[in-house]
């Protein structure tokens, strides 16, 4: 990716009135954010909806000045930057509408392996809750230990799951809410540090950002649409973990909660999160990874005289998705997803139709599997 498509994807991201949704909407529609800049003038005419609003609010040499003072930081401390279009762009979360046009990005794992989750919970974890997350994570890692933990480097919950993977050897990612210029809170500074050899920290805010109340909303949205499964450890009545839990459930994630006594602050939200059905039970690791549909499956022989040419007629898609049960099992939509590079919305109709036809089997927890 050149260095004037970085510089356009951020300066996209300054224009005042433009938003998440319609910079992204504009990026879609152009192939670029560069092309975005290149046809301001003739917008309307490309693209049917845009108003003259957006096209004069894209006349901002304010914001192609401040994005070259970011690409410069971005230079010098060999930050990644990734734009919507990179291969390493999340692709979990370039499905979802309100996606970051860049992310900012220091460290080293892979944000589209096969499985990735997130843990998150309250400032003020107890005893109970710290221990889950080192239990689960240390159980989880034996079971899978491909999968990337994300979380958000706050007190309580966060920085236990971080840690948690450290100790048990698997990547985790830190989502800010501020810059990559300093570290909040500043005390978990040595395990940011930590994270940077498997995962690392990630954000889509720019330098000189403060981690002000409103942006750790913003910054919710990419841990749940980034993930498969976002996992809720403690809560209380409100709090941001249950914010990224109903963005989980908005962007048709699988959701899981940690029950707790009822008598208990820090588990009324995780209890109102199973009670309103907006998130499984979990208890432990091998519970969630069978919930996932993450368990190892047995091969299993086919019948000889059994041929592929039975199945009806498919679309190319619809083959690509038998390709890849046919090569790997029982999959998790989401994992399907990844595998196929499909969007979200586009797999679930192919697995209806693919179910109509006879071609596969919805399974329990969103896993899906292949019929001879």
């Amino acid at each position: 990716m050149n260095s004037d498509e970085h510089i356009c994807s951020i300066a996209l991201t300054l224009c005042p009135g433009i938003g998440h949704i319609g910079a992204k909407r504009l990026v879609e529609g152009m192939g670029s954010a560069a092309e975005v800049f290149r046809n301001r003038k003739n917008l309307p005419e490309i693209l049917p909806g845009i108003n003259p609003h957006t096209v004069a609010s894209l006349d901002c040499p304010a914001a192609f000045l401040r994005a070259e003072q970011e690409m410069e930081f971005v230079e010098k401390n060999r930050i990644s930057c990734l734009t919507l279009k990179e291969e390493a762009y999340p692709s979990r979360l370039r499905e979802c509408d309100d996606a970051p046009l860049v992310l900012f990005f220091k460290g080293n794992t892979d944000f589209n392996r096969l499985r990735v989750i997130n843990m998150v919970g309250t400032r003020r974890a107890t005893d109970y809750g710290k221990q889950f997350c080192s239990d689960f994570l240390h159980e989880l890692a034996a079971l899978c230990p491909d999968v990337l933990v994300v979380s958000g480097l706050a007190y309580g919950i966060d920085i236990h799951a971080h840690r948690a993977a450290l100790a048990n050897q698997l990547s985790t990612v830190a989502v800010l809410a501020h810059g990559l210029d300093r570290i909040y809170p500043y005390v978990h500074r040595k395990t940011a540090i930590d994270m940077l050899t498997d995962g690392g920290l990630l954000t889509e805010f720019l330098t000189e950002t403060n981690p002000d109340r409103f942006n750790f909303v913003s910054r919710n949205r990419i841990v749940a649409g980034m993930c498969d499964a976002t996992v809720v450890v403690e809560s209380a009545e409100k709090g941001g973990s249950l914010i990224t839990a109903d963005l989980a459930v908005d962007y048709h994630r699988d959701c899981f909660a940690l029950p707790g006594r009822v008598s208990d602050a820090s588990s009324i939200g995780c209890n109102q999160l199973i009670r309103d059905t907006k998130a499984a039970l979990v208890q432990s690791a091998e519970e969630f990874v069978r919930a996932m549909g993450w368990m190892p499956v047995a091969k299993v022989e086919k019948p000889e005289g059994i041929q592929r040419d039975l199945f009806p007629e498919l679309s190319e898609e619809e083959e690509r998705v038998v390709r890849v049960l046919t090569c790997q099992g029982d999959l998790h939509i989401n994992a399907l997803v990844v595998e196929t590079d499909l969007p979200v919305n586009r797999m679930s109709s192919l697995l209806f139709e693919l179910e109509m036809k006879g071609v596969v089997k919805a399974l329990v927890g969103g896993v899906y599997h292949l019929l001879v």
